[in-house]
């Protein structure tokens, strides 16, 4: 006379988060219920929170679902619909304690902007979901629910998604992806990477604004990525910095605040392109007066003796000579397909164009409504009533590799896309609203991906279309 949860994702175990984009499918069985009772129904109390769960109560439950047996007698639920819509991308900074800084300061300000380190907020989610049953005891009499509550395992969602053809992990029917392998996202391991398909050297100019997020506490609740040590190099000279993960610098020492666990600090962004440096590193300055070529970042975590794998930023000619030729450079942002932020930008030829939309009416002449009509010899003719213009731009990458290639595609995929403008010696940090973050949408809707066998050298050219449009006075 019980219940069994007898199917649900895995990954589990030692708090590996879950992709919040894929099915989510739990299956749950009572073969007593099935056979002895009537109108049986399964139930689902599902739970979302940023904070520990209670299943005792309903503070955190945001739905209440059933569903029929199958012709197995078994209840199959996919919660991926419900939940994906309580995770979203982390657009600014967070407002949690000294969750974060730009430019020492906590004015609000977009999450690209960060002087160390951010946590997020609307990336990842605890969830839980307490299974129960109904039933009647005869076909026509009333229907009641009875038996203890099967609680599944406590989950971390965050909102990355999968696709068809990554390779899941299978056991005992239960299947889920492995975020160890093939790459290993688990910051706190050994050799591990950012949250990002990003290759490991990319390119950016000194005024170029970026993060690099990383999880934290995981696989398991004691382990945290310590501090970034980073490297400048410049024509026979190097120099170092370790910028520790605390309280003080954006990041969380500890996974309890005020007893309570928070998912929040479970995932993490460091500012680590040179935009972001130049918020606040003296050392970073000087390298670049000493001629700086390029700089690395690794990630440690002391505790466990681990480091993640060296990133490389290699800094694009700042003067508009040699490298890009003297084109105009367009830095974008977009959501990647772990539900954090990828940048690339491009150096070479970008064209703007406008494109209007105008919608004319036909104005009289002079005015009816006074005692003579009287003509105005501005007045008459077709006017336009309204004047819609959107900001078109075409972009070029440089010549880039396979693997750059493949994974520029994910920016065509990406549901948001913005123009991330570069770094300014602002007298005020108050004013930056509407001043580094533009958001446009790519209208390219062919992509294909070249080869080197195919195509000897590679580039891509996207078009992007700003998605405000230029406003004008009503008339």
């Amino acid at each position: 006379m019980a219940l069994y949860i007898i199917q649900q994702p895995l990954n589990t175990t030692g708090f590996k988060p879950t992709p919040v984009g894929q099915q989510l499918m739990f299956a749950v069985q009572d073969t007593w219920a099935i056979t002895e009772r009537f109108n049986v129904k399964f139930i689902a109390d599902v739970y979302i929170s940023n904070s520990s769960i209670d299943l005792n109560t309903t503070t955190d439950r945001i739905g209440v679902f059933k569903t029929t047996p199958n012709n197995k007698g078994v209840g199959i639920f996919d919660f991926r619909p419900v939940v994906e819509t309580f995770l979203k991308s982390d657009n600014e900074g967070s407002t949690f304690g000294n969750g974060s800084r730009y430019k020492t300061s906590d004015v609000t300000h977009p999450i690209h902007l960060i002087d160390q380190y951010a946590m997020s907020e609307n990336s990842m989610r605890f969830m839980a979901i307490n299974f129960k049953r109904e039933y009647s005891v005869t076909e026509t009499s009333a229907i009641i629910t009875s038996g203890n509550p099967e609680p599944s395992n406590l989950y971390i969602l965050f909102n990355g998604v999968l696709q068809y053809d990554d390779v899941l992990t299978l056991d005992k029917g239960n299947y889920g992806y492995d975020l160890a392998r093939p790459t290993n996202f688990l910051a706190t391991l050994a050799s591990s990477n950012f949250l990002s398909n990003a290759p490991i050297t990319q390119y950016a100019t000194i005024n170029d604004y970026g993060t690099l997020p990383f999880f934290n506490f995981l696989p398991t609740t004691d382990d945290r990525l310590s501090k970034m040590r980073i490297t400048y190099y410049w024509d026979g000279g190097s120099s170092s910095e370790d910028i520790n993960q605390n309280w003080n610098n954006g990041g969380y020492q500890t996974n309890q605040s005020n007893i309570t666990p928070r998912v929040d600090k479970c995932l993490m962004y460091f500012g680590g392109f040179p935009a972001n440096l130049r918020n606040w590193s003296s050392t970073f300055d000087t390298a670049v007066t000493n001629g700086l070529t390029h700089y690395t970042i690794q990630g440690s975590n002391t505790a466990a003796g681990t480091t993640m794998n060296t990133y490389t930023i290699q800094i694009i000619c700042p003067n508009g000579e040699g490298y890009n030729r003297g084109y105009e450079m367009v830095r974008l942002a977009w959501l990647n397909q772990w539900g954090t932020w990828d940048y690339y930008t491009f150096t070479m030829k970008s064209t703007r164009s406008v494109s209007t939309k105008r919608i004319p009416y036909q104005q009289p002449a002079g005015t009816w409504n006074e005692s003579r009509f009287k003509i105005s010899g501005y007045k008459g003719g077709k006017k336009n009533f309204r004047v819609n213009s959107t900001e078109k731009i075409k972009i070029n990458t440089d010549f880039v590799t396979e693997a750059e290639g493949v994974w520029l595609e994910e920016l065509v995929n990406s549901p948001e896309v913005y123009i991330i403008n570069g770094f300014q010696a602002d007298i005020n940090n108050k004013y930056i609203t509407n001043k580094y973050v533009e958001p446009v949408t790519i209208t390219t809707s062919n992509y294909i991906r070249k080869t080197k066998a195919n195509d000897k050298l590679m580039q891509y050219t996207f078009e992007i279309e700003k998605s405000k449009m230029k406003r004008t006075q009503a008339v």
